[in-house]
């Protein structure tokens, strides 16, 4: 049975809930991230949600990921995702690192065209 639109929004809240404390544990453990957001289409739900971790600065993304920071991450969004009862079939997928540098030069700090060109289900693998 397809889901309803009331099915979708109690999803989209728990997802809110839930990577806002992971964003937040975040904040305190890894230098240079600011920010997380998710993307997903709840028509291809669950396979098509991204989480997206961004950092102030592409030298701070690099960083992160160079030590391992980005296992952290997705830790902490699996635990995100179990805590709202979502189990994504892929975990490698769902999850994708970005940065505000690289939002401004490539998009015009447009995050939304950002979003939608580089981190849905066809490309390539808010809280604040």
């Amino acid at each position: 049975m397809p889901s309803t639109s009331r099915d979708d929004a109690r999803i989209e809240r728990r997802l809110i809930a839930t990577l806002t404390e992971a964003c937040e544990t975040a904040k305190t453990e890894i230098p240079g991230f600011a920010w997380l957001t998710h993307t997903v289409d709840y028509r291809a739900f669950p396979q098509s949600l991204r989480v997206i971790w961004i950092f102030d600065s592409r030298a701070s993304q690099e960083h992160a990921l160079s030590t391992g920071a980005d296992n952290r991450m997705r830790e902490l969004t699996a635990a995100a995702l179990n805590d709202a009862g979502v189990h994504v079939p892929h975990m490698a997928r769902c999850v994708s690192f970005d940065s505000e540098e690289e939002c401004r030069l490539r998009h015009g700090g447009d995050w939304r065209l950002r979003l939608a060109k580089v981190h849905t289900t066809n490309a390539p693998a808010s809280h604040r």
